[in-house]
């Protein structure tokens, strides 16, 4: 069964890699076409986005998973319960973010001065970043639709669509000079939302016909499961973007901006493992919260969180290590701040270890248990950022993002072991971190004792390949065999 879940992993992985890294190229465009403030108020939207998203589509996501393996359980006209869930679903979702993006058009001015002094300028930013959410919203459903069909390949096909077009038409603008006028940023809104309806429209083809309605019954048992992961979404996403609302309100107003820019760009450098976290969900939300039996959940469950420890590490060596050669991705003025990667990544890892247990109470429905987690990790990342932030700034905002997601593990851990026992494998989880991180250690004192980088970067080389070689042994993996079942099967 872990064959299946690999499967889907990859074949996500491989188009999802090349998707999002074209809608990362635009980092490195955006880092060299505006200053440090100006990327500011990029990293500050795209920030809060998620937080939209997450309220509009209200939890459905997980639930459409979880009902449609209900249908299927059930028998009987499976097709025609997919069809009224899929409706039913996409109907309340589409309906919520039309009444959010008429809210914000409507009081532009006030959420621009909530938003804080930078947008005041420019209210017009509120309705265009508005149109993007309203739009993403309306394509939610149908992607989750498409992810719960195995239909991958549609799914991140569509997703290139989007991605292609937004940085085309960023690319346009700023080689027309639109970037320098008074409208500035504005533009990079106005790209995304053009892309964002473009993938709107094209989606629609793969509804079947179906039109969003809503059948109150259904909605009433699907919300009732979908509130708790409502209000644990939005506190876990709250945990993503306070670290930047943190920086922008408690540091002095003539640097906040600029450092919120520095540290928005940073964070995107970690794109290889946030890459890796995105694709790991995408292929095993859907996979989990299948009707295995409890047995062969708990030994998967088990099973895969050990194995994506092992890749995380191999990732944040090959990031850590060479975090030098990274930086270069972004803008010069923004590589100042090149020196909170480490501490970022592994933030990175971490949110992908508490996503791996998580799914037992999305499977046995105990959902308000996520209230429980994202509101510790939310408490956290307050309680450090606020002391940590106005002392030093992003890299106090990196380590209280870092301690907010050891908080939201270690919550997740207790839950587990309290209410559904999962034989996870500690010790040798932990064996894994502690000698990636102890390699980390070394090469940081051998780079700086050697005072050359080309030695430097030698020692790390043959580091990082000592620990990829020590997993190999150590969990007696045959790279023979899985050659050779790559080579059979394609």
């Amino acid at each position: 069964m872990l064959e299946k879940l690999a499967r889907q992993t990859a074949i996500y992985g491989i188009s999802t890699i090349a998707v999002r890294f074209l809608s990362y190229l635009l980092t490195p465009y955006y880092t060299r076409e505006f200053g440090q403030e100006a990327y500011g108020i990029v990293t500050d939207v795209y920030a809060l986005i998620p937080l939209a998203l997450t309220l509009l589509t209200m939890g459905m996501e997980s639930s459409y998973f979880r009902f449609s393996a209900r249908a299927e359980a059930a028998g009987g006209d499976v097709r025609g319960a997919k069809r009224r869930l899929f409706a039913t679903t996409w109907g309340a979702t589409s309906l919520a973010a039309l009444l959010f993006v008429a809210a914000m058009i409507l009081f532009r001015g006030d959420v621009a001065r909530l938003m804080g002094e930078t947008y005041v300028a420019h209210p017009e930013y509120v309705v265009w970043v508005g149109l993007i959410i309203l739009f993403d919203v309306w394509a939610c459903i149908p992607f989750s639709r498409l992810r719960e069909q195995g239909r991958a390949l549609t799914f991140v096909g569509i997703k290139a669509l989007s991605a292609v077009l937004n940085v085309a038409l960023a690319v346009a603008f700023g080689v027309a000079g639109l970037f320098s006028t008074d409208f500035g940023v504005g533009w990079v809104f106005v790209a995304n939302f053009v892309a964002s309806a473009v993938t709107w429209l094209v989606i629609l083809a793969t509804a079947d016909r179906t039109l969003p309605a809503i059948d109150r019954k259904l909605l009433t048992a699907v919300f009732a499961y979908s509130l708790p992961l409502l209000v644990g979404g939005l506190t876990g996403t709250a945990n993503e973007f306070i670290d930047r609302q943190l920086i922008k309100f408690l540091l002095p107003e003539g640097v906040a901006m600029a450092q919120l820019g520095v540290y928005g760009a940073v964070t995107k450098i970690a794109v290889v493992m946030m890459l890796f976290y995105q694709i790991y969900r995408l292929a095993a939300e859907p996979f989990f919260l299948s009707n295995f039996k409890k047995s062969d959940f708990v030994a998967m469950n088990a099973a895969a969180l050990k194995y994506y420890v092992m890749a995380s590490m191999v990732i944040f060596l090959c990031i850590a290590l060479f975090r030098d050669v990274f930086a270069l991705i972004v803008g010069r003025e923004f590589r100042e701040g090149i020196f909170i990667l480490p501490v970022v990544l592994g933030a990175n890892v971490l949110t992908g270890v508490w996503l791996n247990l998580s799914f037992w109470y999305k499977r046995e429905e105990r959902t308000s248990l996520a209230i429980v987690v994202t509101g510790t990790g939310l408490a956290a990342i307050l309680l450090f950022g606020c002391w940590l932030v106005p002392l030093c700034g992003y890299f106090g905002a990196a380590w209280a993002r870092l301690a907010s997601e050891v908080a939201m593990v270690a919550v997740s851990w207790w839950l587990n072991r309290r209410f559904f026992p999962t034989p996870y494998d500690w010790r040798r989880i932990g064996e894994y971190v502690a000698v990636a991180l102890a390699g980390f250690a070394a090469a940081e004192a051998v780079g700086g004792a050697a005072g050359n980088m080309f030695v430097g970067y030698a020692f790390n080389m043959l580091l990082l390949a000592s620990y990829v070689a020590y997993l190999v042994r150590r969990e007696r993996i045959d790279l023979g065999a899985m050659a050779r079942a790559v080579l059979k099967r394609s």
